[in-house]
């Protein structure tokens, strides 16, 4: 049995406003980094860019993922969100690399500039209206389980602090300590590459089918506690997008008939559709054997 959830489509506004919100701090970072010499928020304005791309990525990701079942995909699209995820942290990872080669080169050779205080107030602003971002897009992800959605949120989180990280490393370069703006472009990196291996591992589970254990258990639990069912032999879990794909073998008494069996399942099912957020669930019946 097949239980509605919210359908990707509506994640896609999240996709939107981080890719207007990008274009945005992308061009302002960029013009600010060069306007006052600020290696650290030139980093951050090339790491908005490439922001652009993984948010464009993730709104075709759950564009496909919104269709419906075809000939072709019988079970639907859904696993394009994990996809599109994936890509997302591919191309982090390579804005992330190079920013960590350029600001270590700068910091090896002693290549320092002194930026002015005002980039500092443009990188600022750029962690504000990040985190409002995240605020949003976190909140969507988890109205709409959307695993695309709730990379791209974490994306955005990684980049609220990047900016907060620049707009402190401009500071103490202004009071002399110019070598700090080199240093945090080095800081920028890492949060980058964390943020981007992160959400690559997360995905790789998804595409493998990897499952929470402790998920299963505590679906076989509830399941124990329906009158009717003596044992729970197997469960089998899967995601597939912002959906959770069950596959069950209970145990009833014998002198059920098959209608009666038939009954129960369907209450296995509503019960794990409300309680855990399940979308699908196939149960099989076998009987007890005394």
């Amino acid at each position: 049995m097949t239980h509605s959830v919210d359908h990707p489509s509506r994640a896609i506004r999240g996709a939107v406003v981080s890719i207007v919100a990008y274009l945005f701090l992308s061009f302002l970072k960029i013009a600010g980094g060069l306007s006052f010499d600020s290696r650290a928020l030139l980093a951050d304005g090339f790491n908005n860019t490439t922001d652009i791309i993984a948010s464009v990525a993730v709104f075709i990701g759950l564009r496909i993922a919104a269709r419906p079942k075809d000939e072709d995909h019988p079970y639907g699209h859904q696993k394009m969100e994990s996809i599109a995820a994936m890509i997302a942290s591919l191309i982090m990872l390579s804005v992330g690399l190079a920013v960590l080669f350029n600001s270590s080169r700068s910091l090896i050779i002693g290549d320092f500039t002194t930026p002015s205080p005002t980039a500092g107030l443009f990188a600022l602003l750029g962690a504000i209206i990040m985190f409002l971002v995240y605020v949003y897009n976190a909140r969507l992800a988890k109205r709409t389980h959307s695993i695309a959605l709730r990379a791209a949120s974490k994306d955005n989180l990684s980049d609220a602090l990047v900016s907060l990280g620049t707009a402190i490393g401009v500071l103490f370069s202004t009071i002399g300590l110019a070598f700090i703006d080199a240093a945090l472009a080095v800081i920028i990196a890492f949060i980058i590459i964390k943020t981007a291996v992160e959400i690559f591992l997360d995905t790789v589970v998804h595409l493998s089918d990897g499952f929470a254990p402790e998920l299963v258990d505590r679906y076989a639990s509830s399941v124990l506690s329906i009158e009717g069912v003596e044992e729970v032999r197997d469960v089998k879990a899967r995601h597939l997008g912002n959906r959770i794909l069950v596959d069950m073998t209970i145990a009833v008494s014998g002198n059920l008939t098959v209608s009666q069996a038939h009954a129960l399942s369907d209450e296995v099912e509503e019960m794990l559709a409300d309680k855990h957020r399940v979308s699908y669930t196939h149960v099989h019946v076998e009987p007890v054997e005394h």
